[in-house]
């Protein structure tokens, strides 16, 4: 036996729990047992040989093929530890199409010791979670989402159990057609309310503005009003900066590249950034969120009046569902960034590309003058009158996906597709750049073009439910029973905003400041680098339209 296999067998044989104490006691108080720059290397060293030999053990009892010999989906070799995690830090999306080139639209990849199968398309996602939404229909439980930020609780990252069907039966009620339709004055509010926003920022053109936080407060508004029955009042609300950090700070800490901790389980028992981060998030989004709701609870206990919101629909229900408070905080805090994150980041990428394009808002402006004319906004019953609105949304929505990995999907069961076998608990992630980037599909698909839709009179709701899934416009509200249950209430805020933005301004680049869509923020869900822009309105009837349509709504703001 070699020294290295003796050392491989020794590390294997002995407990679990024993390695856990030591390997804990070595790095959290090395200098109590060793002193100097020696102990804490002899530490490292120790760790590092024990996490090696723990991870092959792990994956030397993980099953990669079927009784039929038919193995898990070739993919990239995987580093010792980590897996593929270090290719995948910066830009992703572009090395998981490279792989999607080289191994094919099934294709696996480890993190950690988690096996990832990587859908790259149409026909793929389908059939998986779609046609057999059965078996792929679950969450992973990851660590840092699931267990920390979430507690076990919240419609996107729980299993596909009891609790999930509770939460999102309680979720659908105000997320489903009917509800929109009951709210979109909400959203039509928010929307003019953000164009004006940004018509005194611009004062007329002469100032150059940053919409993303005009973007983020339209968003976080409509969401507030949903979730709370209340709104801020401008961008400097502390709300504002509050609801968008919390926002983005998950979105770092939880999507399926953003950390190692998830994949890695030894690292879950060490004192490490990411723990912590986990940890102040969820903290946070009790606090604040579900203050929230504690102040709605008293204000019903005192009989006083409170809107129609999810927040009350919870409170009445809270004894026949059996909700405790982490169940409603988790529930709205899980409305609030999702609702918060995609529409907002939707808008802002719309904003930073579209100066780049003068033809395209020309010929949108034309339509507009001719459906809407210049005494008024465009509303929702004009959407159908302006298809060339309605193909820019999708193509904003395909060239930027906030999200180009979907929300990932986990196996309940082993089982073998098209010869590929995919074992229980392995984790299915939509792989949505390459999907939206096929050039069989979609020629020069670098090219911003929204004649791609010009004929799809489709939402995107109605798009997912087509037969052939090569006709789905986009892939940006993920697939199957996990389908995002906001798309309807998103589709519809994103449609009012960028419609009135393109009816009121002419958006221009800073000249010699292009901006680099290239770039963007976020290691999970993604939004443009800061950018400014200037926006020219377009007639002198404008400020006359905004201040009368503004008039018409009295919301009650958050004071």
């Amino acid at each position: 036996m070699t020294r290295m296999e003796f050392n491989s067998t020794v590390l294997a044989s002995i407990p679990v729990a024993s390695f856990r104490l030591l390997a804990w006691s070595i790095l959290s108080k090395g200098f109590e047992f060793v002193s100097g720059l020696f102990g804490w290397l002899c530490a490292v060293i120790f760790f590092a040989r024990f996490v090696v030999a723990k991870s092959q053990r792990q994956l030397s009892f993980r099953k990669l093929h079927d009784e039929a010999g038919n193995r898990i989906p070739d993919g990239p070799k995987p580093l010792p530890i980590v897996g593929s995690f270090p290719f995948l830090t910066e830009y992703p999306e572009l090395t998981l199409d490279k792989w999607a080139k080289k191994f094919g639209d099934l294709y696996s990849i480890w993190l950690g010791n988690q096996l990832f199968v990587i859908i790259s398309s149409p026909q793929v996602a389908k059939d998986l979670l779609v046609t057999y939404g059965a078996v792929f229909s679950s969450r992973k439980e990851m660590f840092i989402k699931s267990k920390t930020v979430f507690a076990g609780r919240g419609i996107t990252a729980t299993p596909y159990n009891d609790r999930w069907r509770k939460h999102r039966r309680i979720a659908s009620g105000w997320l489903s057609q009917k509800a929109v339709d009951q709210y979109t004055p909400v959203l039509d509010r928010e929307a003019t309310d953000m164009v004006v926003a940004l018509y005194e920022a611009s004062d007329g053109g002469k100032n150059l503005v940053n919409p993303q936080p005009y973007a983020g407060r339209c968003s976080l508004n409509n969401m507030l009003t949903i979730v709370f029955g209340t709104r801020t009042n401008s961008i400097s609300h502390p709300m504002v900066s509050t609801a968008l950090r919390l926002s983005r700070e998950f979105m770092n800490c939880t999507g399926p590249m953003s950390n190692l901790v998830d994949f890695v389980p030894l690292l879950q028992y060490l004192p490490l950034e990411m723990r912590t981060r986990g940890r102040r998030l969820h903290q946070d989004l009790v606090h604040i969120y579900g203050g929230l709701i504690h102040e709605i609870d008293r204000r019903m206990q005192r009989g006083e009046d409170v809107p129609e919101c999810l927040t009350k629909t919870m409170l009445q229900a809270r004894d026949t569902e059996q909700l405790d408070h982490l169940d409603m905080a988790i529930t709205a805090s899980a409305f609030m960034i999702g609702g918060v994150e995609t529409t907002a980041s939707i808008m802002q990428w719309f904003s930073a590309l579209i100066p780049a394009y003068p033809n395209i808002q020309k010929r949108a402006q034309e339509e507009l003058d001719r459906v809407v004319g210049r005494d008024r906004l465009p509303n929702v019953e004009d959407e159908a009158d302006l298809p060339y609105i309605h193909a820019i949304v999708k193509e904003v929505e395909r060239c930027h996906n906030p999200f180009w990995l979907g929300t990932p999907h986990v196996a309940s069961e082993d089982f073998t597709y098209n010869g590929k076998f995919i074992p229980k608990d392995t984790v299915i992630v939509l792989n949505t750049w390459t999907m939206h980037h096929d050039e069989d599909r979609h020629h020069n698909p670098m090219e911003f073009n929204p004649d791609r839709y010009i004929n799809d009179p489709l939402t995107a709701a109605q798009s997912s439910n087509l037969a052939d899934p090569y006709e789905r416009d986009h892939w940006m509200f993920g697939a199957g029973r996990r389908i995002c249950p906001g798309m309807i209430v998103a589709e519809r805020e994103i449609w009012l905003t960028i419609s009135r933005l393109i009816w009121a301004f002419t958006l221009e680049q800073v000249p010699g400041h292009p901006i680099d869509l290239r770039q963007y923020d976020g290691l999970s869900g993604r939004s443009p680098v800061p950018f400014h822009i200037r926006l020219v309105p377009r007639h002198q009837n404008v400020k006359k339209v905004l201040d009368t349509a503004q008039a018409k709504s009295d919301w009650a703001c958050w004071r």
